[in-house]
């Protein structure tokens, strides 16, 4: 968590940067979200075995291709300035990067071209909400909110300027609009998580 003496020495408005948030132990995992601190729980059975299986399917796809999956923990600094000083520092559970300009050693610098997040009970609305404005404001080409105890997933998709949304349940297929010919079939998403 954050340095109790970084934790008491706030700005005059509350809210951290990239830059004080480069110097906490990162021993528990955090966001910011404009300068506010958003704990992150360790993940369930049933959000790793969903985040395992879609990192393989998008992994297998991209072989040879120039975009790149990755998956939570990495910060993505949405809104990234050269001094640091930006204050919304997300961890996506797996996003997707198709510019490779925007890699740096800690963090990628810059909208994803795809976002999944897999919302467990620790997730609140305003986090969800902020971070949904977030991502349409740095211009997330693709964002997915997979809801594990629904068995429900919602496909936000930006394009000419606005996002349009469906949801996907039961045993559909989802076609990912940004690489057209990848399928994402429900019925083997769901058939990865085990009873417990």
């Amino acid at each position: 968590m954050a340095d109790a003496a970084l934790i008491d020495d706030f700005d005059k408005n509350g809210k951290y940067t990239y830059a004080e948030y480069l110097l906490w132990d990162n021993s528990e995992r955090c966001q910011l979200i404009d300068g506010e601190i958003y704990m992150m729980a360790s993940p369930s059975v049933a959000h790793q075995a969903l985040l395992m299986g879609l990192s393989s399917k998008f992994d297998n796809w991209l072989q040879g291709k120039p975009c790149r999956v990755f998956a939570s923990p990495l910060d993505v600094r949405l809104f990234p300035k050269k001094d640091k000083s930006d204050n919304t520092v997300v961890q996506p559970d797996l996003l997707v990067v198709c510019d490779s300009a925007k890699l740096e050693k800690g963090s990628v610098k810059g909208a994803p071209d795809l976002i999944i997040e897999i919302s467990s009970p620790s997730n609140t609305h305003k986090e969800l909400f902020l971070k949904f404005n977030y991502y349409l404001k740095a211009g997330v080409r693709e964002y997915w909110v997979i809801e594990p105890e629904l068995r429900k997933i919602n496909v936000h998709i930006y394009e000419n300027g606005y996002y349009k949304s469906a949801s996907y349940d039961d045993d559909e297929r989802i076609s990912v609009n940004i690489f057209p010919g990848l399928e994402i079939s429900l019925e083997e998403l769901w058939k990865r998580i085990p009873e417990v």
